[in-house]
């Protein structure tokens, strides 16, 4: 597995809380020989509670877990941290981690494109849009999600564990 890894850091938006300590990781095209060892790989490094489908066309994010996808197959325009946020271009093979409470949305995709969603330890995730009265339980939510034990990619090793630290 080879790869380019991007690190993309998002401040909240007053509607998006996004993370302000843990970057988006993108893990560009690591698994582009063999996209369906994709939710294989994650359950191994224990990201669990795994499906495989698309990403909602509204900004939505999960402020009680982080979540990794990763295309296994087509193309997608994913926005990342809300409203003004970041157009991340993703096709088959491609990973992204998203740190709780980072905004997404499906702004396009092709026909074929398919996604595997996981979480780590099989948490059950949550679903928020950016309602006003979410903002205070989903603020103390994200402040005490932990970091994972493993890369969902790497297990032990991996751009997740070499990048987010977290003091607190």
């Amino acid at each position: 597995m080879t790869e380019n890894i991007q690190l993309y850091p998002f401040e909240d938006d007053g509607s998006i809380p996004n993370n302000q300590q843990l970057s988006v990781i993108v893990y560009e095209g690591v698994f582009k020989e063999n996209p369906d060892e994709i939710e294989k790989t994650f359950n191994e490094h224990n990201w669990k509670n795994s499906w495989v489908g698309g990403v909602h066309d509204y900004h939505h994010y999960h402020s009680n877990t982080h979540e990794v996808l990763g295309v296994q197959s087509g193309s997608a325009m994913i926005q990342i941290g809300g409203a003004e946020g970041k157009m991340i271009e993703v096709h088959a093979g491609d990973v992204m981690v998203l740190p709780a409470g980072t905004g997404h949305r499906n702004m396009k995709s092709s026909e074929d494109f398919r996604i595997v969603g996981a979480y780590p330890e099989g948490a059950e995730y949550n679903l928020r849009t950016g309602e006003p009265g979410e903002r205070p339980e989903v603020l103390e939510e994200i402040w005490h999600v932990s970091i994972p034990d493993t890369d969902p990619v790497y297990g032990k090793e991996g751009p997740l564990l070499s990048n987010w630290h977290v003091a607190r």
